[in-house]
């Protein structure tokens, strides 16, 4: 093994911890992975030395170095072991199909972040003290939380199984916290897979390196390992989560969080009695870590979970479940705030309590005006909180969800979970529960006349802040793709395999995450040219479409946005294979959505509708089948950014790309150095 030493730097961490003279490392060790990964690694490898003793050089030549200290102490590890998310340790499998099989990659270039400069990092340190100071006089809490992820041993539809938990509870911890409070986790890793936590709904702003994304912000924790995220809340207020963000782990392992008003301050609605989380999940009886890998084998659809669940458990329709139904004990006459997660992998779901109004006041972590509706459409990453009025005869109330799906011809879980709303006191258990009407599966108006009642406050204590003005605008197609099978015919359509794009781009992950890349400058890892809009204009949602647009490009580039661009991007859903839903979440952001529509957007006529009053505020939105959405947002936030379907399906097959939100003028607006515990590559 040979060791580079890269550079001395003197900085501050996120967490505020003044790092003294520590020393950057690019380590060359060997390196197991899959063939088609080798000639790439060692070309990265060859670069990222290169480039490292020539930042030695310059630095040596404008700051004397004045300590030698030990590796052990090393600020970050730019290349070391490897191994991927999904795979077992040593198997030699990642997560997606760019790693599995090996499609072609180009040679990339173009990085041009720089490691700041003395005089930047003075400035940085002048800043972070200020912050420091502030916060020790401010009522910012802190909150200290460990995460042990291990396999863990659970009982559902009569056969037991070891699945992947934090802390060995599933689902995971709720973790509490007041608006702008601090969150400090370490995420010990006591699993055999890698794996990484991604805290969904939070802005993480200035601190992607805790954003949680494997080979994005990231290289996943291995076994053995441990990483210190630290989560800054801001502008959050409501119900967010967090769950893994390697492979297809977040199907056991995730939880709540639940951000309080800012210390002094109410909510915007009547004070709830109580809370209660409620996660929307599924179950599958195969080892659900293996699900990916098989699928990318055979080139067809991953298999159908066999139920969803209610707080991990399943419910009264299926067997060896109705004991252990989850249960809600009410009062009569009280409210309670129901703090509502879709955690499902594949589908947006219909949820409803019987004969009870739900009054959904808030998404994503952002109050909306109050919504009254018998039952609520929500999609894949979604969070909404809605207050339940227990205002019925005293009794038993079956709480339910199931999907809803209007894919043509695409498989699905069609079936019902349910838990039970027990009135305190009531002597009707003898009694059948009354179940809730839940639109039928395929009913799109229903969902659509759910969704298209959500408005932001915009009030004075909760104003938006929607950009009026636009100058940078965007339009993402997504699409479900086909390929050819390189051997023998595959299971998919026509026999080839599924894939998915992005402006027929479908995202090939690199060895070594983006944000490593861009901070370190390290050659040969990303291109900046992602396309603002398809390289060809045609009907997006059409019935006959070119036959080439079924083959995507395999590629691994990043949209560049200026410091405090103002965006609108249009996410317009395609029928290149088969129209469907695509829950689009962007990390690192909040976002307004302005408009939405079926048919192809029309660029003339749509913006005329537009909402820029008070649009939600949200950081997944639901593009429906065959139609468009419209968000806008300010680029405030440096770093580098995943916008993905949360159709995990979708995800895993490339429906995904990255910004790289580039650095603001000053310090207040630049990323955080790199924290001590960033894991290996």
């Amino acid at each position: 093994m040979t060791r580079h030493e890269a550079l001395l730097q003197e900085t501050l961490d996120p967490s505020g911890t003044l790092i003294k003279h520590q020393w950057l490392h690019i380590l060359e060790l060997p390196i197991a992975m899959p063939p088609c990964c080798e000639m790439q690694s060692k070309r990265l490898q060859r670069e990222s030395t290169q480039q490292a003793e020539k930042k030695i050089q310059e630095y040596e030549s404008s700051r004397s170095l004045s300590q030698e200290i030990s590796t052990q102490d090393s600020l970050a590890h730019v290349l070391g072991s490897k191994e991927h998310c999904s795979r077992v340790q040593g198997l030699g499998l990642g997560p997606y199909p760019s790693q599995v099989f090996g499609y072609p990659s180009r040679s990339y270039s173009g990085i041009s972040s720089s490691l700041p400069s003395y005089r930047e990092l003075q400035n940085q340190h002048i800043f972070n003290l200020f912050l420091i100071i502030t916060f020790q006089v401010s009522d910012q809490g802190i909150h200290h939380h460990k995460f042990v992820i291990k396999s863990s041993s659970f009982t559902r539809l009569c056969s037991t199984k070891n699945i992947l938990t934090v802390n060995g509870e599933f689902p995971g911890p709720t973790l509490k916290a007041h608006r702008v409070d601090k969150i400090v986790v370490k995420v010990y890793n006591r699993a055999k897979y890698n794996i990484t936590i991604h805290w969904h709904g939070a802005r993480q702003v200035r601190n992607p390196w805790s954003d949680g994304t494997a080979y994005i912000t990231q290289c996943p924790i291995q076994p053995g390992n441990m990483f210190k995220q630290i989560i800054h809340l801001t502008t959050e207020e409501g119900t967010i989560w967090w769950h893994a963000h390697c492979g297809w782990a977040k199907a056991t392992v995730h939880g709540a969080v639940i951000v309080y008003p800012k210390r002094g301050h109410r909510y915007p609605f009547p004070e709830p009695h109580a809370e209660v989380p409620i996660i929307l999940g599924e179950w599958w009886k195969k080892e659900v870590m293996e699900i990916p890998d098989n699928a990318n084998k055979t080139g067809g659809e991953p298999i159908l979970s066999d139920a969803y669940t209610i707080n991990g458990q399943p419910g009264h329709l299926y067997p060896c479940s109705k004991k252990e139904t989850f249960k809600m004990i009410v009062d009569y006459g009280k409210t309670y705030l129901l703090r509502i997660i879709n955690a499902v992998m594949d589908e947006e779901l219909f949820f409803a309590i019987g004969k009870h109004k739900l009054t959904v006041v808030g998404t994503d972590g952002s109050y909306v005006k109050p919504i009254n509706t018998s039952y609520i459409m929500i999609t894949p990453g979604q969070s909404m909180d809605i207050l339940l009025e227990a205002n019925q005869h005293p009794g038993h109330y079956f709480m339910a969800g199931r999907a809803y799906s209007s894919a043509f011809g695409a498989g699905f879980d069609n079936t019902t979970t349910t838990g039970l709303l027990i009135y305190r006191g009531s002597n009707h258990h003898k009694k059948r529960p009354i179940r809730p009407h839940l639109p039928p599966y395929n009913r799109t108006q229903a969902a659509t006349d759910f969704t298209k009642q959500f408005r932001s406050l915009a009030s004075k204590t909760h104003p938006t802040n929607v950009p009026t003005k636009v100058d940078t605008h965007l339009l993402f197609t997504l699409s479900v793709n086909l390929l050819n099978c390189t051997d023998k015919p595959c299971t998919g359509p026509f026999g080839k395999r599924f894939s998915a794009s992005v402006n027929n781009i479908s995202l090939v992950y690199p060895h070594i995450d983006f944000l490593r890349a861009y901070y370190y400058k390290i050659q040969g890892v990303f291109d900046m040219d992602f396309p603002r809009e398809p390289n060809k204009e045609f009907n997006y949602t059409g019935d006959k479409l070119p036959e080439y647009l079924l083959t995507p490009t395999f590629d691994t580039k990043v949209l560049v946005l200026d410091y405090n661009a103002n965006v609108e991007l249009i996410l317009q859903g395609t029928n290149v294979l088969a129209s469907d839903n695509h829950p689009i979440h962007l990390h690192g952001y909040s976002f307004y959505v302005v408009g939405w529509g079926f048919g192809n957007f029309d660029p003339k006529k749509d913006p005329q509708n537009y909402n820029l009053i008070d649009p939600p505020q949200e950081t997944t939105v639901g593009v429906p089948n065959n139609g468009w959405v419209a968000i806008r947002f300010r680029a405030d936030n440096p770093g580098l950014w995943l916008l993905h379907c949360h159709i995990e399906r979708h995800n895993t097959w490339g429906m995904a790309m990255v910004f790289l939100v580039r650095d603001g003028p000053y310090p207040h607006t630049k990323i955080f150095p790199p924290p001590r515990s960033l894991p290996k590559c």
